[in-house]
């Protein structure tokens, strides 16, 4: 057998076989009843307003001053982005 098909092969198996995980995917997906899945929403709903007031108390607490190297890291960024 020449190489080229056992690659074509190759290529083909793997074809079929993410076929079958995004079928096998979308009964998971599709076996929720319309409760469940409300549910789940709010979950997901409660849980990024949570992440978000963590993301605002974590933006809420004062900043160091830069140092003498992260100024100069910023320089050389200004002068790379010129060219």
């Amino acid at each position: 057998m020449r190489w080229w098909k056992a690659v074509g092969l190759a290529g083909v198996a793997g074809v079929v076989a993410t076929g079958v995980v995004v079928v096998r995917a979308e009964r998971r997906r599709r076996a929720y009843t319309p409760d469940q899945v409300r549910e789940q929403l709010h979950a997901r709903l409660a849980q990024a307003a949570s992440a978000a007031a963590n993301v605002e108390t974590v933006r809420a607490q004062p900043q160091p001053a830069p140092g003498l190297s992260e100024r100069v890291r910023r320089l050389f960024r200004r002068w790379s982005r010129r060219e």
